[in-house]
């Protein structure tokens, strides 16, 4: 705000001399001097004028400090939801942490430059759906933290262990991998590693035999289908038996069109045959 000072001392002003000053000033007495402007007229007067340029570089000045403050306010307002939010997640009240970090990540959202409050508020609703068994969202709120900071190792090491919980251990091993390119000194990641490959291959294998007896329960049904002549032919599978074959076999990457029926030109039979 710019203050305008009146002055101390009324500025001289010529005005012309009353009838009685001019009396007193021929009978040799001193003329009394002119009454001080109004206040009124003064400031009048001071406002009539322009403002200085300095004046207004100050008020701009003044305006931006104020949104600065703004800013400066609405980070803290954000930091203290998050605060407040560790303070619950360290009491097991995991479902109100939720909802304090969402606080602070909504305050957050409307500032500039206020990604690491942003990705650790998503890498810490991570680790509360980690704790309520919720795999799914704690991977989509880590793939959140990850996407501002493609280097947060907290956010790694969770979307890793929300993998394994749901059996995804190529995934898992994937997110290991990048710690260690990270750090490949990290002890945690080489101890999952050792423990992670050999569920994974475990878990291959298992779909393997899957594939396998799914595949020989279906060449089954299509040749007892076939022999019995509930179909003629490979192409009148179209029907519910293929829908049901596609289901199963799509599974594995697979469809009933990778099995060839072939007919025996001597017995009639028919052998089903695989093909990629």
């Amino acid at each position: 705000m710019v203050v305008i000072e009146l002055e101390t001392e009324p500025e001289e002003t010529t005005r012309p001399a009353s009838p009685v000053r001019e009396e007193q000033a021929a009978a040799g007495g001193e003329a009394a001097p002119p009454p001080p402007p109004a206040p009124e007229e003064q400031v009048a007067g001071a406002a009539s004028g322009e403002a200085p340029r300095e004046e207004d570089e100050e008020e701009a000045f003044e305006d931006a400090l104020t949104d600065e403050q703004l800013r400066e306010k609405a980070r803290s307002q954000a930091n203290d939801a998050k605060a407040e939010g560790n303070k619950l997640f360290g009491a097991g009240q995991f479902e109100e942490a939720l909802s304090q970090y969402e606080t602070a990540l909504q305050i957050a959202s409307e500032l500039e430059s206020a990604e690491d409050i942003c990705s650790a508020c998503h890498s810490n609703r991570a680790v509360c759906f980690l704790k309520l068994g919720k795999y799914d969202d704690t991977i989509k709120e880590c793939t959140k933290a990850l996407e501002l900071n493609p280097t947060y190792m907290k956010a790694l090491l969770r979307r890793a262990e929300a993998h394994e919980k749901l059996e995804h251990y190529d995934e898992a091993i994937a997110d290991m991998k990048k710690i260690l390119n990270l750090d490949p000194s990290n002890q945690q990641a080489k101890r999952s590693m050792f423990r992670l490959e050999p569920l994974a291959a475990e878990k291959k294998e298992k779909m393997k035999e899957e594939m396998i007896g799914v595949s020989a329960e279906y060449c089954y049904l299509l040749t007892t289908a076939i022999s019995d002549n509930i179909v003629s032919s490979l192409e009148h599978t179209e029907g519910k038996l293929k829908e049901l074959g596609n289901s199963v076999l799509g599974r594995f990457g697979m469809s009933v069109d990778n099995f060839k029926a072939v007919k025996d030109p001597n017995t009639g039979s028919y052998s089903i045959s695989f093909q990629k």
